[in-house]
């Protein structure tokens, strides 16, 4: 294995040529929005700041001004996020770590008078997700005391020690400080140290949350989380939902985004087949907050996945959804009969692009009849955009369904960026009754009349989808290889989002079969249209992704290379490794202790014997979701059959990599074992 230094490259190399082009694309990086209730003002972070706008209905921008931090506003070692409006609009909330020396953020609040920040906190640990109380005097956030890690299974896990299972377990909760109480001071915890709270809202009236919580760990248990209600003045935790027990079809799936109702009646909420925490994907449910009435599911049988939600009145939900390869914002009438017709007041809007506001995925920033979010495509880089409903009058044709709004971008930190990636197409096709959506970038400097290679790139998940967003990211992107002249398809099969439930749900105990089979398709049906050079076709993945490029190889034998990140090559042996086991048993019927067969079934190492097909393997020495054995024993499978292989591990990395010199590497050792094993004739 070559060094994991970085080396000058040749100005000729690849990797020179893709280092020059990345300078062209890099962008201003917005990480979160926020639109005031008075629907006045944005706020944004960037670069560790938070910088602030007033914007009219008409889209134009005052001139923008930094919220002053605790210091002083020319202080750039400042970490400032998460903006959070007061209900009256009067001021900001956000994290800062202005007042530490380690990296602790504490919650701070800006009157937005230009006098400095005033700190409210005094925290030891990791903190998210800060929510004003609707009557302004509280504001909750998610809170680990004492974590050494963030807590999401994407962090690269501790080296192990100890006792395990029991000691150091990190235990989310939520937790209030007053806005006008002695600052800083330590915050009140609502929620009990036997639950790991994910996600929350307040009531209306500002006595109670609703959340959404498992017994820790919290990492692996988010698979059987229940939704809970409990008032914050001396409250106990009270069941509103348990999947595992619920009748019907959310029997043993996944919750998220809880909401309460304006009137409190009522909490929806988002239910489905999730494989990670944070890729929210499924139905919309609503349920009563009082009583032991079951869920009612508002969007049944739809070709959509919703991704998140809000109340606008007591029978109104606003909600985004993915549809196809698009993101759909779309009103929802809750008093629709019957109910699960999922009645819809219409479709607001329609992009080839993602949106969000930074806090979750598809989430948005929306008030009095106006939205602020971040929007970015294959062909355009990241900018923060406002919309205005025109009107209910207002009917939309079919041909232009964004008709009844009005869009205005408000940010042009990007106008510069250029894209050096190829004209990008969303395809579509058939196989076994499934209608199948994908991208398709094509080579940066495509001609029609010549012949090219292509890379299929596997999204992770499998609950997840390839989406349409600005390409110029590191680790094994599409952009980087399109540069270098290949075709790059990025198909959503069975068992991604888009395309509604059913879709979903349509691979369970089948990884690898039918998902695989529609991907093939999708390489035919590229074929066919495109002129693809069908001897130079090449496979990659993450996580899932990295899943079927092991699985692929052993399947057929149309891949010429694979380069697999941070894969699963032996599911039984998976099932004892991994810290997130609890995901496994919606998608396998049971635990491998119970029905092995099934484990075996889907394991590329069972078919090892058939694998030709050259193959890179990767992966964070602290991988906890796709740990690093698994690689190892594809790795070493493949050396015992002499098929061309290597294997590359990365120190101090879990499944998400953070070190910015790694994702290049994977990049670059990528390219070049695509170059190696899919010559040019």
């Amino acid at each position: 294995m070559k060094s994991l230094m970085a080396q000058a490259p040749d100005a000729e190399s690849p990797s020179a040529k893709i280092e020059a082009l990345l300078v062209k694309a890099r962008t201003r990086t917005v990480m979160q929005v926020a639109l005031s209730p008075d629907a006045r003002r944005v706020a944004w972070t960037e670069g560790g700041r938070i910088l602030m706008a007033t914007v009219n209905p008409y889209g134009d921008v005052s001139k923008t001004e930094q919220v002053v931090a605790a210091a002083t506003s020319a202080d750039e070692r400042c970490r400032n996020t998460d903006p959070t409006w007061s209900p009256d609009s009067s001021s900001i909330a956000y994290f800062s770590d202005c007042a530490s020396s380690d990296g602790q953020e504490d919650l701070y609040l800006s009157h937005l008078d230009q006098s400095p920040a005033a700190r409210l906190t005094e925290l030891h640990g990791y903190v998210n997700d800060p929510a004003f109380s609707p009557d302004g005097e509280k504001i909750a956030f998610l809170y680990v005391e004492g974590a050494t890690r963030p807590a999401n299974a994407l962090a690269a896990e501790k080296p192990p020690a100890g006792v395990i299972g029991r000691d150091d377990v990190e235990v989310q909760r939520i937790a209030m400080v007053a806005v006008g109480g002695a600052a800083p001071a330590k915050p009140e915890f609502v929620t009990p140290e036997s639950l790991h709270a994910f996600e929350f809202d307040w009531s209306r009236d500002s006595k109670r949350l609703a959340y959404v919580a498992a017994t820790p760990p919290g990492e692996n248990n988010w698979w059987t989380a229940k939704l809970y209600r409990q008032a914050i003045a001396g409250g106990t935790p009270e069941v509103v939902l348990d999947p595992v027990t619920v009748a019907g079809p959310l029997h043993g799936l996944q919750i998220a985004v809880p909401r309460w109702s304006p009137d409190g009646k009522s909490i929806a909420f988002i239910g489905g087949l999730m494989s990670d925490q944070g890729s929210t994907g499924g139905d919309i449910y609503v349920i009563p907050s009082e009583g032991k009435r079951e869920p009612v599911n508002l969007t049944a049988g739809r070709h959509e996945t919703a991704a998140w939600l809000q109340w606008t009145d007591k029978d109104t939900i606003l909600y985004t959804a993915l549809a196809g390869g698009d993101s759909q914002v779309r009103m929802l009438a809750t008093n629709a009969h019957p109910p699960s017709s999922g009645a819809s007041k219409g479709l607001m809007f329609q992009f080839p692009a993602s949106i969000g506001d930074g806090r979750m995925e598809g989430s948005l920033q929306y008030t009095r009849g106006q939205f602020a979010y971040i929007k970015s495509s294959f062909s355009e880089p990241p900018e923060i955009w406002y919309a205005r409903d025109v009107g209910a009058e207002c009917t939309a044709p079919a041909n232009n369904v964004n008709a009844c709004n009005e869009f205005f971008q408000i940010s042009h930190f990007n106008d510069d960026a250029k894209a050096f990636w190829g004209k990008t197409d969303s395809i579509e096709w058939t196989n076994e009754g499934f209608h199948i959506q994908g991208w398709l970038m094509l080579p940066a400097d495509y001609d029609p009349a010549k012949k090219y290679p292509m890379i299929v790139e596997v999204h992770g998940g499998p609950a997840a989808a390839a989406t349409s967003n600005w390409g110029a990211r590191g680790s094994l992107g599409p952009a980087a290889f399109s540069a270098l002249g290949y075709f790059v398809l990025m198909p959503n099969p069975r068992g991604s989002f888009g395309q509604g439930e059913a879709f979903v749900e349509a691979n369970r105990k089948d990884f690898g079969y039918g998902d695989l089979r529609d991907i093939l398709a999708g390489v035919d049906a590229v074929e066919k249209k495109y002129p693809v050079d069908g001897k130079r076709v090449g496979l990659t993945g993450w996580s899932y992704g990295g899943f079927m490029s092991m699985f692929a190889v052993t399947q057929t034998h149309r891949f010429r290379a694979a380069v697999a990140g941070a894969g699963i090559s032996d599911w039984l042996s998976y099932y004892g490794e991994n810290s997130i086991d609890e995901w496994m048993i919606p998608y396998f019927g049971a635990s491998v202790y119970d029905d092995p067969a099934v484990y075996a079934k889907m394991s590329a190492v069972n078919y090892i014997k058939n694998a030709k097909t050259p193959t890179l393997a990767v992966v964070g020495d602290r991988d906890g979701e796709c740990p690093a054995p698994q690689s190892f024993e594809f790795w070493h499978a493949l050396k015992a059959q002499h098929v061309p292989t290597e294997l590359v591990v990365y120190p101090n990395e879990g499944h998400g990599f953070v070190n910015p010199e790694h994702r290049r590497d994977v990049l670059d050792r990528a390219v070049e074992w695509f170059a190696k094993y899919m010559p040019a004739e």
